[in-house]
This record gives structure tokens, sequence and C-alpha cells, in this order.
């Protein structure tokens, strides 16, 4: 095969939608990639701003842009890029976020020396003021642990748990891996998708090996960390875990981390009900939800709002779409 048409090394899949003021940096960043080949695809997710406009600007065959006909969500969208890469890696990148130059480099040296199908790195976190940014998980915690095996992802993924878990990662998936166990991110869901994907892998047997360093720069914006959770969004996830249990039967420490999962999530649905409740002023409702499920009645010794964030932090928000 010539160099002319040889795959490249790592194709970037940025699901975009109205994402005019940042798209730019996202795709500068994926093009700034050192010792390594990339081509990145643009799927507008049907944007009212100047989104397409803005990948369309870019005079690089490495730059590819593809419209969706009907907004279809975060799975969708990124699906269709994955069907239009033709890398040997998939690196999923927001639009509002970007990577740094070497880090394409670094992961595939990490699964090669490791023989793994998916590699996931640090995260520098940028916060809304544009203040410096803060590392989201220790660098020796990460390196100490060298993957992350399936209970550890999914115990990492129980609700009200902590404020940063392993979901939050953004990996590269081996393209092959992919196509051969017919992985996809689920199109029905509009938060959470990024979880079972990668939960999906590890079940289907992929190794995830760890990059400790940071690679990846998350910025923070309001509508990732205060958006209203609703209680459908719960009732999505508590369905696609049942997708997944399903087709990936668990045992063992897997299953003892699925129970837990399923439970926090059924905590975060009667949460919100409670919340609800409060706000219609029903206390026959209340009482109910609190008879039904107690442990929901401890989050309310904080505030709604604080705790509403929390919650939508730790389920990983995405305003995608």
């Amino acid at each position: 095969m010539s160099d002319a048409v040889k795959s490249p090394d790592v194709s970037f899949v940025i699901a975009a939608y109205n994402a005019q003021e940042t798209l730019a940096r996202a795709i500068d960043s994926a093009l700034a990639q050192t010792d390594v080949t990339v081509e990145v695809v643009v799927v507008d997710d049907c944007s009212t701003d100047n989104t397409a406009s803005v990948a369309a600007s870019y005079d690089d065959p490495r730059v590819r842009l593809i419209k969706q006909l009907s907004n279809g969500g975060p799975g969708r969208t990124r699906n269709a890029g994955i069907i239009a890469a033709t890398g040997r890696w998939i690196a999923v990148l927001d639009s509002d976020d970007a990577v740094r130059p070497g880090r394409s480099r670094q992961m595939i040296q990490r699964a090669q020396a490791t023989n793994a199908q998916v590699v996931v790195d640090n995260l520098d976190v940028v916060p809304m003021n544009g203040g410096p940014s803060e590392t989201m998980f220790a660098e020796s915690e990460l390196a100490g642990l060298q993957e992350v095996t399936l209970a550890a992802y999914i115990d990492s993924n129980v609700i009200f748990r902590s404020t940063f878990n392993f979901g939050y990662m953004k990996p590269i998936f081996e393209r092959d891996f992919l196509l051969r166990h017919d992985l996809w991110f689920d199109e029905a869901l509009r938060i959470g998708e990024d979880y079972i994907l990668l939960v999906s892998f590890l079940a289907a047997g992929a190794k995830c090996a760890i990059e400790p360093s940071s690679g990846y720069i998350y910025h923070l914006r309001e509508d990732s960390i205060s958006r209203v959770l609703e209680r459908h969004h719960v009732e999505s996830m508590l369905a696609a875990d049942h997708v997944f249990l399903s087709r990936f039967p668990l045992r063992g420490e897997a299953m003892a981390a699925q129970s837990r999962r399923t439970r926090s999530l059924e905590e975060a649905r009667a949460f919100i009900t409670l919340v609800e409740e409060i706000k219609k002023k029903s206390l026959g409702g209340v009482l109910l939800t609190a008879i039904r499920n107690p442990r929901a009645v401890r989050h309310l010794r904080m505030p709604l709002a604080v705790r509403m964030r929390r919650l939508a932090r730790a389920v990983g928000v995405n305003p995608i779409g």
C-alpha cells in the first residue's frame, strides 16, 4: 500500500452541535499530533449556527465534514463518524475540548507495549473562568493501576461516590476490535453513552491500558455541570445497563460492582423523584418516595441545587445535540 492511500494511525471523531466558538480549537489540536498520521472526521448534528462552515473552511484533506440529516444526539453522531473513519485507532474528541500534541503517540506506544485494544489517559480540567487547569487524577495513582479492569470501571461509575470517575476518560479504541465485536455508541442515550461503549469493550475481552500523563484537555462549561438532570435520563441509563447485561452476563467482582451501580442509579432516580414531589408540594408523594427508597432522603442534607449539580457531574452530563 502506498503512502498516498495508507490508512492514518488515528481518526479523531468530533461530534459537533452549535460549536462554532470552540470547534477550530478541537480540530487544530487533532491536526497538531506529532509522530503519527491523523484524520479528523467532524460530524455536524444539524447545528443552527456556523459549526459546519467552520469545519468546511479547512483546506486540508485530513479534515472531513459529515452533515447529519436530522439531529440524533451524541451516540448517533459519533457512530456516523466511526463508520466514516479509516484509522487504526478511533479517538473521540468533544467539540469544545482539545488534546496535547504528543497524546496520540504516547497512547499508541502504551497500547503496543501492553497489547491493549483500548487506552485511556489523564485529563487536565480547565475551569469555566479560564483559570489554571487542574489534573483530574493523581498521575501516581494511574501509574500504579496500569490498566482499567471491567470491575474497576463499573465500580468507578457508581453514582454519588465521587465527583470524577473513570467515565470522564476519553479512550482511543482499536477500530478492528470495535468492528469485529460490533460495538457502537448507544444511540438512544443522551447521557452516559460513553460509559456503555467502554464497559462493552471491556466485557467483550478488550484490555484497557492507562497512560498516566495528561493528554486530554477537558473544558468545564456551564451546561455540562448545571443542566437539569431529569428522571428519564436515569431511567434510560438503567435500561441501557439492562441491555448491556443481556448481552454480557457478568460474574464475580464485575457483577458485584454492577449491583452497586444499579442500586445507585435507582437511588438517584428516587432522589430526583423526591425533588419533583417537593417542588410540587406534594406531601403524599414525598412520603411515598421516602418509604420506597429511604436512602434518597439522606441527600436532602445538602442543598438541592448543589446535590443536583453533583449528580449531573457524576453521570457525565454531555451537552452535545
